[in-house]
């Protein structure tokens, strides 16, 4: 069965912000909503691609694998965002696995379709723009990140990425609203899972961070931001 999604929510999606309401509207009329479980994945690295995604509530990873088995988180996916879009203007194929990580509200529109409303309202062009742009930025610093950074530093920073894109405040702190395991942090920090845990045990017993659930809450943005910079004091 369909879902209700308004206006409004259409309109605070990264891929139609700044657009008309009548605009919105119409995009709302080419829109296919699905709700899908925890688990499921969406769709598979290198399979042909024909639509646009974008999540309308829950979470999602993408996964990539490279030719040794080996995986990475790319990017995790909040409400909002706008993913497997990219592909519509390369080789049509994923580059990654999207896999969500708790029931999640999925909303895609078929390429004729999306380019359609990109030929009629150019905002929709100039916002996919930055998206990508602003995305490719992120994965050149994790890349230097990687490359001249110490784990415990890498583990900082993707906290912080995390508590940027997905973070809510509250009395204790900021709460990362993604359910994160160990091994996703481990995947995102580019490090393994014994070191990431070891980390993040150290920051849980120096009051930095927290558990709740799988919902990770950081006590002192400060002393993380000082440990992403590499000082140690």
């Amino acid at each position: 069965m369909a879902l209700a999604i308004s206006l409004h929510q259409i309109g605070r999606l990264e891929l139609f912000r700044s657009l008309p309401n009548g605009a919105l509207e119409e995009v709302r009329t080419a829109m296919r909503t699905e709700r899908v479980s925890k688990g499921a994945v969406i769709f598979k690295q290198g399979e042909r691609t024909g639509q646009a995604y974008a999540l309308a509530t829950g979470s999602v990873r993408i996964v990539q694998t490279g030719s040794d088995g080996g995986q990475t988180i790319v990017r995790f996916i909040g409400p909002g965002e706008m993913f497997g879009t990219l592909p519509l203007f390369t080789d049509h194929r994923f580059p990654a696995d999207a896999v969500t990580i708790e029931p999640a509200t999925m909303l895609a529109w078929r390429e004729t379709d999306l380019m359609d409303l990109m030929a009629r309202y150019p905002a929709i062009s100039l916002n996919v723009i930055s998206v990508l742009g602003t995305r490719m930025a992120q994965l050149q610093e994790r890349v230097r990140e990687l490359t001249t950074q110490r784990a415990e530093q890498r583990m900082a920073h993707a906290i912080l990425r995390l508590a940027a894109q997905a973070g809510s405040d509250s009395t204790c702190g900021a709460t990362i609203e993604i359910p994160l395991r160990r091994k996703d942090l481990a995947e995102f920090a580019g490090t393994t899972l014994h070191t990431a845990s070891r980390i993040v045990s150290a920051w849980e017993k120096a009051g930095l961070l927290a558990n709740n659930g799988q919902r990770l809450v950081i006590h002192d943005l400060a002393a993380l931001r000082a440990l992403a910079e590499g000082n140690r004091d």
